[in-house]
């Protein structure tokens, strides 16, 4: 059961695009691009000139990295390999990776596995004296879970990039829908690295994305990690052209107090968080009807 007053979900669902930015009831800093490629381009921009600072400071980088969205890495390689940045002291710790059934790892030819589209997308366009040493990649499986969590614990993180989900998921952060076993807000702040199952809304919206929605070709079982291992980095930075499914978690993680519904909300504690979206991701369909009327809440 939805812990969000619909009344002032619709409140904050009819806000115009043109006022979100500057907004005095906004609980974390929005910055609004046109679409799809200037997202990719102002992601890319954003990590590289951040590694780019590290190397002339000669200290190492540490950073959480997305599998998704996916415009970025382009353009993030090119500029890599144009302005010749050495990315030889940064250690990767990849955000989260898709299982089967049974927690196993996914080929590696299904479209889910991340580890296939990074390795292809993220390193394999850098040119070779340039790349992150193999040694300081560190891809979540559940067979090496403490492994990498010391390795997380050992230096402060420097960078969270990621995404969000349509339940403001950040990793695979999703909203606990077990009504046996509810969190709190305080426990998802704490939740480490760890193996679980996928929700079914975000199975849905996975299927409707890549698939038709076939939602039997999507993985049923995640391995991320937790919310503190992504809020622990002294920068967050987040992004989203993928539009509807995340139109309502945006406006949500902008006006709410923090929940654990929504677990992007916690993103408003953070130091240092930035949240990035298309102009199409931060315009809602309410906002563009104020004809609508829904009983018991606008009529």
């Amino acid at each position: 059961m939805s812990q969000i007053d619909v009344k002032q979900l619709y409140e904050w669902c009819k806000v115009p695009v043109s006022e979100l930015s500057y907004h005095p009831k906004r609980m974390i800093p929005l910055r609004i691009v046109a679409d799809s490629a200037a997202m990719g381009m102002c992601m890319a921009r954003d990590f590289a000139e951040d590694v780019k600072r590290a190397n002339e400071e000669a200290r190492p980088f540490r950073a959480i990295v997305p599998c998704g969205p996916k415009a970025w890495y382009e353009p993030f390689v090119r500029i890599v390999n144009e302005e010749r940045i050495s990315l030889a002291r940064m250690t990767v710790f990849h955000m989260d990776e898709c299982l089967d059934w049974q927690g196993r790892e996914l080929h590696p030819d299904d479209p889910y596995n991340f580890r296939s589209f990074m390795e292809q997308h993220f390193y394999g366009g850098i040119d070779a004296e340039l790349a992150v040493p193999e040694e300081q990649r560190y891809f979540p499986v559940p067979s090496a879970m403490e492994k990498i969590k010391a390795k997380l614990a050992e230096a402060p993180i420097d960078l969270t990039l990621g995404g969000w989900g349509q339940d403001g998921h950040l990793a695979y952060n999703q909203a606990r829908r077990n009504p046996y076993s509810a969190i709190t807000v305080e426990q998802l702040r704490s939740s480490e690295m760890r193996v679980q199952d996928n929700n079914a809304d975000t199975i849905i919206a996975l299927a409707q994305r890549t698939y038709g929605g076939a939602y039997q070709f999507v993985p049923p079982m995640s391995i991320t990690l937790g919310m503190k291992e992504c809020l622990s980095a002294r920068k967050v930075r987040i992004y989203s052209d993928t539009g509807a499914w995340k139109q309502t978690a945006l406006r949500v993680a902008l006006f709410a107090a923090e929940t654990a519904e929504y677990p992007m909300t916690l993103l408003q504690s953070h130091p240092d968080a930035l949240i990035t979206a298309t102009v199409e991701t931060a315009t809602h369909p309410i906002s563009e009807h104020p004809e609508w009327a829904f009983n018991g809440v606008n009529v």
